[in-house]
């Protein structure tokens, strides 16, 4: 049985321990929400300032080039890279999560409309249980391009594999589950949707930061992501999409705005293609949010993603123990997968008034979320969420639980 004690002897050996101080996190709070928005770096600040008074305010529209801000969503894609598995020249941060996943598709279905033997497919697959953002934009670019086109969704992982056929033209997956936390084999359905034929992208949203990704050793065709989790990259911060090289000089999307182009200065009145990664930015980029990512990435390049992985695991079996043994009678479920290999970096757990229970606990300075139907989500951000913290959550939740401290009645924010 743990004790709090043991957690303040965990924190006192753990070596990510002195990655906490980079972020402002405020008193009395334990903030369990980083695999939805993701801490404020103390850098982020000065940053903002930064760029507000002197790039802004001294060099006006001159900053496009003497600040480095034409290069910044390529510059801060190449700083990325690495956390994904991606080579330099393969990652733009840009646009948000569901525009790149317009653009991957869309340039994804045209390659393999181009490609003789498979010009024929017209099937996009992916899970029910899916981001509902990814599910609606597969929804919209196949109900665009009729002419046949259909998205199929699978009810089950089980039944993944055997949905993928010869009919389909693309996958599209994320990785870590935003619900459950479940994490697929990427190396095994890449594969596998290889084999059948198929191209697949993934979505790294929960992912990114906060799991290992090798997006090349395990073939993917793919990716996007945001820079909001657990990149910390601020509200709203621009996402990224990942194209390798080997798909790069055929990936082409409709949304060909001028930031795509390849001599956007020319001012030339039909499009051509930038030459590279450069060919999936759209429009005109959004500097102050863009700047901040890199406040974000910067904390990354005191660690690996081998050392937070394994913080990462070790926080969430805590979590799971000390639920289970001090709130095994309290009408919870788990449903966040026990094993390593398929858990990402956050812990759903059930209970039939999930969201009224998960209001309480942020009212006494629990910070978790909660999605439909029923699930309470504990993001453990192994950068600055200490082992003494899941002690105390625990510890709250128990209390909350056992004095039925929560309104069933409670009424729903906007932003759950």
């Amino acid at each position: 049985m743990h004790t709090r004690n043991d957690c303040v002897a965990l924190d006192a050996r753990d070596a990510l321990a002195p990655l906490r101080a980079h972020f402002d996190l405020p008193e009395g709070v334990i903030y369990l929400d980083g695999n939805s928005l993701g801490a404020r770096p103390k850098s982020a600040l000065t940053r903002a300032e930064d760029v507000i008074v002197r790039e802004w305010g001294t060099g006006l529209i001159r900053s496009w080039n003497s600040a480095g801000w034409f290069e910044l969503p390529k510059r801060l894609g190449d700083r990325l890279a690495p956390l994904i598995g991606a080579h330099d020249g393969e990652v733009v941060v840009t646009d948000t999560t569901s525009i790149n996943i317009f653009k991957a598709l869309a340039a994804a279905v045209r390659i393999q409309a181009q490609n003789p033997s498979r010009s024929e497919r017209r099937v996009l697959v992916t899970e029910r249980s899916n981001f509902p953002t990814d599910v609606y934009m597969a929804q919209g670019l196949a109900g665009w391009l009729g002419r046949g086109y259909a998205l199929r969704l699978v009810d089950s992982t089980a039944d993944l594999r055997a949905a993928i056929d010869a009919d389909t033209a693309v996958v599209m997956l994320t990785h870590v589950n935003y619900r459950t936390g479940y994490q697929h084999d990427m190396a095994a359905l890449s594969a596998h949707a290889h084999a059948q034929g198929a191209l697949i992208m993934w979505d790294l949203a929960h992912s990114a930061g906060a799991v290992p990704v090798d997006l090349h050793a395990h073939g993917a065709d793919f990716a996007v992501g945001c820079t909001y989790k657990y990149l910390n990259g601020g509200p709203g911060a621009p996402a990224f999409i990942w194209v390798p090289k080997r798909h790069q000089a055929e990936f082409e999307q409709p949304l060909s705005g001028w930031w795509g182009h390849s001599e956007p200065f020319a001012m030339l009145p039909t499009f051509v293609p930038a030459q590279g990664i450069g060919r999936a930015l759209c429009g005109t980029q959004p500097m102050l949010s863009l700047a901040l990512v890199e406040c974000g990435l910067d904390v990354f390049a005191h660690t690996s993603m081998e050392a937070l992985r394994i913080k990462s695991l070790a926080l969430s079996d805590l979590f799971i123990d000390l639920v289970e043994a001090h709130c095994g009678d309290q009408q919870l479920g788990l449903v966040t997968p026990r094993a390593h290999a398929r858990r990402g970096s956050h812990v759903s757990f059930t209970h039939p008034h999930g969201y009224a229970v998960m209001k309480a606990l942020i009212d006494r300075g629990v910070i978790g979320d909660y999605r439909e139907p029923a699930i309470m989500r504990f993001g453990l951000t192994p950068l600055y969420t200490r082992f003494v913290d899941v002690w105390d959550a625990v510890d709250i939740l128990k209390q909350t639980l056992c004095e039925q401290a929560y309104e069933i009645a409670a009424v729903r924010d906007a932003v759950t």
